[in-house]
């Protein structure tokens, strides 16, 4: 396996810092956020982050987002674009930039659940992401659709149906173990297995629920809340060991939103963590 770290989960970090840092740590790769997002002092995830690409002006920011990275010595895990699957010039800028850069692979967003009806939005999907995998194919980089709740892939088993027959050379999926603890949990080999030729990525976070008062009715509440990975809820020894059942030796993503230490340490300790999760899988 090789280990990389997503930046939405390094904002402090302006990209110089994380390539940097990242490569003296001994992580092997980066994947780049890349939106246009709101500005933020100081930065958070989702809003000011220093380690962002903006999606505006993408094309004339490839040959330094290169450069940032092969400085570093780094390789590239992917992009982690939020362009949405129906935004088809964005798609198509995106595919661009990844193959320009040697990415290989880039993240589309799919659609998320309460814009219409289930079935509306996953035959709408399906429609899109047939039209963008045929462009991925002419840029040769494969599309990648993330495992997430609240949208119509928040399980392995739906996903399976979104990309059915359609080449895992150019559209594959990545399993994420965190976000299935807030929806869309299903056995982690099964998951794994049913995904067959179309898992491509993992991204490795953890979810803690807390409880959260108490419904009108009475009954508890409850919010889930970014944990270290060492303390959520998912099992991250038996993710691996399953991992290491089906065979997957392809690229692990950390994207640790959790707060409890400073960034340096957080990254730091993942990638220990995570490769002595990685060894211990390896010899069971």
């Amino acid at each position: 396996m090789k280990f990389s770290v997503f930046t939405a989960s390094t904002p402090e970090w302006t990209p110089a810092e994380a390539a940097r840092n990242l490569a003296d740590q001994g992580w092997d790769g980066v994947e780049w956020r890349v939106t246009d997002q709101a500005p933020a002092d100081p930065p958070s995830f989702w809003a000011g982050n220093r380690a962002t690409w903006p999606l505006t002006g993408l094309e004339e920011s490839v040959p330094e987002i290169g450069r940032v990275t092969s400085e570093a010595g780094l390789e590239f895990s992917g992009v982690g674009a939020y362009v949405k699957v129906s935004d088809r010039p964005d798609v198509v800028r995106v595919l661009s930039a990844t193959a320009a850069l040697g990415a290989g692979r880039v993240r589309l967003t799919m659609p998320a659940l309460g814009d219409d009806t289930y079935p509306a939005l996953f035959a709408q999907a399906r429609a899109d992401l047939e039209w963008a995998a045929a462009r991925a194919e002419a840029h040769d980089v494969k599309i990648l659709v993330e495992l997430h709740h609240r949208t119509i892939v928040s399980s392995a088993s739906a996903a399976v149906r979104l990309v059915d027959g359609l080449d895992p050379s150019h559209v594959g999926v990545i399993h994420d173990v965190g976000n299935l603890v807030i929806e869309g949990h299903e056995d982690f080999r099964a998951g794994l297995e049913m995904l067959g030729d179309h898992l491509a990525h993992v991204h490795v976070k953890n979810v803690a629920w807390q409880v959260d008062g108490a419904h009108p009715d009475g009954s508890v509440a409850w919010r889930a809340e970014w944990s270290p990975l060492r303390s959520g809820q998912a099992d991250l020894s038996a993710y691996f060991r399953a991992l290491s059942a089906v065979g997957y030796d392809g690229w692990v993503t950390a994207e640790d939103f959790s707060v409890d230490v400073p960034l340096p340490e957080r990254t730091r300790d993942n990638l220990v963590y995570l490769r002595s999760l990685s060894e211990s899988a390896e010899l069971s």
